[in-house]
């Protein structure tokens, strides 16, 4: 039954820093900004009231399962509509043209949204140039009358405002940007798009936005989205998109916007049938898990591929070439066989008593209901479901022979007794997934039966645990196990489908992993988030194609994201000197931003002395740090920091606390970004992977995390590509 508790306001005790950008010339006291600012007050308000209508409304179920979903609903709905006073209401405003706005046609409908001018309110009145105004911000807020006082991002009328241009202005005349601080609306930009001889210029408060330093988890992009990125987000439900994004283009971003929007143009059929998010750690997903509540959404669930599967307690680790082997496609059919195998040929017919009569079918028949059952491409649990019942037929077809007139209580009646069931069992045996997993990994003559044309004999040497455990319950299971047992679990019950599924690092899944999540998607659709420079496991993808075959989406469009957002040009151009080696079908990213950031290298005996010295330097400046090296070394900067008296938060630990200096081990850095970024010794992070070209791409992934500055630290010498 539906629960509900009491909705806490967000924590305002930790404001985020102020916006890097201040209010343009002359703008605090211009009447425009001073409307729009009462504008924003008053959408607040109204927002205010809408919650409060809602936390008020007294549930009228009628009976007591009723008003406790009710209940739920009205919970939900008002925690999706708690204001937070860190983030903008609304970021945007367009100003249609008169005869091209959403009501042009409709007679005698006012307008939607106030205009700027003056310090009262205006809404159901007009712009100078006789058109609608409309207030674009993160939800859609309505005064007591439901006139819209800010329309939601997502809904039709906001797209011109990431779309339209003088070449195409989309019945758009005027398109507003607003600058904030602390949620404060501190500035105003103007374009005027219905004037084709108006210089266009770049946009200060967007560029401003972009770079704002970052500092806790993942923000929303709702004030940037491109036109490039708003095709990915507005794709239509039915198909299924794959992203390649370089470094720093948003693509995970553009995923968890895409999620929001379909929640908002599909609501009904995606809260029924549910949307799952799945990245590669548990920091990651903290670092993403505000995004979509921060978007009004919170019916979206977020996993790791290790919960997903987790169907037994995964505590074990596989070397690289075996974890590389149990995810390859073919273990699939060695399964499949498995499963299968345990069909039983009758060696006699069933006898059912009934009375004093006794009614029998051949051993003969019974193999062709067998065969039958599984013609028909039925799951294995199906078929054995469906066995008593085919079998029971063919007795009420001699009850019928023999003068009875049975129907279908007796045909149940029969189907449930002791000898059908008995008989049945033999025929079409029960499976347990981890049973039969256990058995391929342990039992070698079993393994060979199923895989002996599919596997060579080395390969099947490598899977065979060397020690095997007494018990499937006493194996230390890893992840590639977790996943062959999914596999199997899948062949026996189908895996319930869910509408949408967001999968970010797409590239670093197995094709084993890649069908355990695709089958979450199997009736749905999906967005895959990657690059396929930032391939980083043994058992990596290196190619999208063949990705999204294991996937079982193959008629997939594949977007490819270049223009980086984020990572600054030095940066970006510095790391993409390894492209030629790890990615070389790839086209080079490129950053879009004015500012080149600053990039430093520095060769040095003191690693240690000089990373303390690069941190105090990041932290002396505004936004988040992170100190990036190769796992093996965590420890040895960890003293280092301590003994400097620097406090940090260690990446990956559960019980890390908030701090502006995160400690990031290579392995976890994937995903992530901060403002300053202090790399240690590339060639260490090289050499932690199991071959060259698998280090130099969790380089680059390492290199392209910072947003503002990076420095490199090491005494070991530069790896060759990276010199250039």
């Amino acid at each position: 039954m539906p629960t509900h508790e009491t909705i806490e306001p967000p924590d305002t005790s930790l404001d985020e820093p102020a916006q890097a950008q201040t209010p343009l010339d002359g703008q605090q006291s211009d009447p425009a900004l001073v409307a729009e600012q009462a504008h924003l007050a008053e959408s607040r308000t109204a927002l205010r009231k809408m919650r409060e209508r809602t936390e008020s409304l007294e549930a009228q179920g009628g009976n007591p399962v009723s008003t406790e979903y009710l209940k739920a609903a009205l919970y939900h709905r008002a925690k999706a509509l708690v204001d937070d006073p860190r983030t903008p209401l609304f970021f945007g405003r367009l100003d249609y043209t008169a005869g091209e706005g959403p009501y042009a046609d409709t007679a005698g409908t006012p307008a939607t949204a106030g205009t700027a001018g003056g310090s009262e309110s205006t809404r159901g009145t007009v712009t100078a140039h006789g058109g609608e105004p409309f207030y674009i911000g993160r939800r859609h807020v309505t005064d007591a009358e439901g006139n819209p006082m800010v329309v939601d991002w997502r809904a039709p009328v906001s797209r011109p405002f990431y779309r339209a241009s003088r070449s195409a202005p989309m019945g758009v005349d005027l398109r507003r940007r607003f600058g904030f601080s602390h949620g404060d609306l501190t500035a105003y930009e103007d374009e005027h798009l219905s004037n084709p001889l108006e210089a266009a210029q770049e946009s200060q408060i967007l560029e401003e936005e972009i770079e704002r330093p970052r500092v806790g988890p993942m923000r929303d992009i709702v004030a940037t989205i491109q036109p490039e990125q708003d095709d990915i987000v507005r794709a239509d439900l039915s198909g299924t998109v794959c992203v390649q994004g370089a470094p720093g283009t948003g693509k995970t971003a553009v995923g968890l916007h895409r999620a929001a929007y379909l929640l908002y143009a599909h609501r009904d059929q995606l809260r029924r049938q549910g949307v799952l998010v799945v990245g590669p750690n548990d920091s990651f997903l903290r670092y993403i898990g505000d995004v979509l509540p921060t978007l009004g959404e919170i019916d979206a669930r977020q996993s790791t591929l290790p919960e997903l599967v987790g169907r037994i307690r995964i505590r074990g680790e596989d070397p690289a070439e075996v974890a590389t082997l149990k995810g390859d496609a073919r273990m699939a059919e060695v399964v499949r066989r498995a499963v299968w195998s345990h069909l039983r040929e009758p060696s006699e017919g069933l006898v059912v008593p009934r009375g004093a009569r006794r009614f029998r079918v051949p051993g003969y028949e019974a193999a062709e209901i067998l065969r039958g059952i599984q013609a028909r491409g039925v799951r294995y649990g199906a078929g054995r479901s469906i066995l008593p019942q085919r079998l029971a037929h063919s007795v009420l077809l001699r009850m019928e022979a023999d003068g009875d007139s049975p129907d279908d209580r007796v045909q149940d009646a029969v189907a449930r007794s002791k000898p059908v069931r008995a008989y049945a069992d033999v025929l079409w045996p029960a499976v347990g997934p981890a049973r039969l997993v256990f058995r391929l990994l342990s039992e070698p003559a079993f393994l060979a039966e199923h895989a002996n044309d599919v596997l060579t004999p080395d390969e099947q040497e490598r899977l065979v645990w060397s020690k095997a455990p007494r018990t499937a319950g006493s194996a230390r299971w890893s992840l590639a196990d977790a996943v062959l047992i999914d596999e199997v679990a899948d062949l026996v019950d189908r895996t319930p489908s869910l509408g949408h599924v967001v999968l970010d690092e797409a590239q670093d899944l197995s094709p084993m992993q890649l069908r355990a999540v695709g089958r979450r998607c199997s009736t749905g659709s999906a967005t895959l988030l990657g690059d396929l420079a930032q391939a980083t496991t043994p058992w990596a993808t290196r190619d999208w194609s063949e990705a999204l075959s294991h996937f079982g989406k193959p008629e997939a469009h594949v977007e490819e994201l270049t223009k980086g957002f984020r990572v600054p040009a030095d940066v970006i151009e510095f790391a993409a000197r390894l492209l030629p080696s790890i990615a070389p079908t790839l086209t080079a990213p490129s950053s879009v931003r004015r500012t080149r950031g600053d990039l430093l290298v520095h060769a040095t005996p003191s690693v240690a002395e000089w990373t303390v010295a690069c941190v105090r330097t990041a932290l002396d400046r505004p936004g988040s740090v992170g100190l990036v090296t190769a796992d093996s070394r965590v420890g040895t900067l960890r003293a280092a920091l301590d003994e400097a008296g620097i406090g940090y938060a260690l990446l990956g630990d559960e019980n890390d606390v908030d701090a502006r200096l995160d400690v990031v081990p290579a392995s976890l850095a994937k995903g992530l970004e901060f403002d300053h970024v202090v790399l240690v010794e590339p060639a260490e992070i090289v050499a932690a992977e199991h071959d060259e070209v698998t280090g130099l791409r969790r380089l680059y992934v390492c290199l392209t995390r910072p947003v503002t500055s990076l420095q490199i630290v090491h005494d070991a010498p530069l790896p060759a590509a990276l010199l250039g």
